[in-house]
């Protein structure tokens, strides 16, 4: 009997309370997917964070997170699934792929230039056109239960894509590595997770992966300017957060979504290069300046949450450094 057989074997007779839930999650492994627990009725990770990891078990040579523990091992999912009906949630990064993640408009104006557009489907389908393209639609499909859809994708080989925030355009988010999206069967309360074309996952096309692969920074000629000091620092850093931020509270109903991803593109880049500014405190002032947005136009404190930890992902992958005259390299 072969090792497979014998797990199969081990976790046949717990499959049968797994819910359909948990089958799905099996069912996604088998097809090569690295699964994880999502709360049931969210899409939140069940798993425990840094914060409150006692560094016991799994994390006994230090904290491992979703996406190290994602898996596609039948034994830990039937653990998992047996104990709660979970959601499912699928590490991109681990799983090979890249899912283009649409969103509906919501009745937002779209800015330019996709004036006219209602959701990101649509400006997906003009990107493709203006690249010479056909849609790439002929892929596995998922529609969310807020009118949005996932195309699931295989990353190019040696790919290194991650997430990115309206970097191909107007509410078009992708998932790669270090992001997950939910699972088909997946619940919450205002829907469910349909896949709409079960079709096999397409290789990402060339162009979208070339749209999304980011520029490389050109390498720095000459002295490396030296860190401003401390407090100078500060008040420079300090002007650029009170800038951005005041402009995306200020921000226009049909604007919000956007300005959100600017500002906070804008400090992420900050965090992630030599600046006295943390993660920590640029997600509480964003999310500060974002309170008055939430409750308008059905804006959801899930939403602006969202914008929010998409646009820091995004700037941290293009680092500001703060040098000597308060400029930036």
């Amino acid at each position: 009997m072969t090792h497979e057989q014998q797990v199969k074997d081990s976790t046949r007779g717990r499959t049968g309370r797994l819910g359909h839930l948990g089958r799905a999650a099996l069912a996604a492994a088998e097809a090569g997917l690295a699964v994880f627990p999502l709360h049931p009725g969210s899409k939140y990770p069940a798993l425990h964070g840094q914060r409150d990891c006692d560094g016991t078990g799994v994390c006994a040579g230090g904290h491992l997170g979703w996406e190290q523990r994602a898996t596609r091992d039948p034994r830990q999912i039937t653990a998992w699934w047996s104990q709660r009906p979970w959601n499912l949630g699928i590490a991109t990064g681990r799983s090979g792929l890249v899912v283009i993640d649409l969103d509906d408009g919501h009745g937002e104006t779209a800015p330019e230039p996709w004036t006219g557009a209602r959701n990101g489907r649509e400006v997906l389908t003009r990107l493709a056109q203006e690249a010479g393209q056909p849609g790439p639609w002929a892929t596995y499909q998922v529609a969310t239960p807020t009118g949005g859809q996932h195309l699931y994708f295989r990353a190019p080989e040696g790919s290194a894509l991650r997430n990115t925030a309206g970097a191909l355009g107007w509410r078009i988010d992708t998932r790669a590595h270090g992001g997950f999206i939910v699972g088909a069967t997946s619940r919450r309360d205002v829907g469910t997770y349909q896949a709409v074309n079960r079709a096999a996952i397409a290789p990402l096309p060339a162009w979208l992966a070339q749209a999304l692969t980011p520029p490389e920074r050109e390498p720095v000629t000459g002295p490396v300017a030296t860190v401003r000091p401390r407090g100078a620092a500060e008040k420079y850093v300090e002007a650029i957060v009170r800038d951005e931020t005041e402009a995306m509270a200020a921000a226009a109903p049909g604007t919000r979504h956007a300005a959100r991803l600017k500002a906070a593109r804008t400090l992420g880049q900050l965090v992630a290069g030599r600046s006295p500014l943390d993660h920590m405190t640029a997600r509480a002032r964003l999310l500060g300046a974002a309170e008055a947005h939430i409750g308008v136009q059905d804006t959801s404190r899930e939403e602006v949450e969202r914008d929010v930890d998409d646009g820091l992902a995004y700037g941290a992958q293009m680092p500001r450094d703060i040098d000597t005259d308060g400029g930036a390299r």
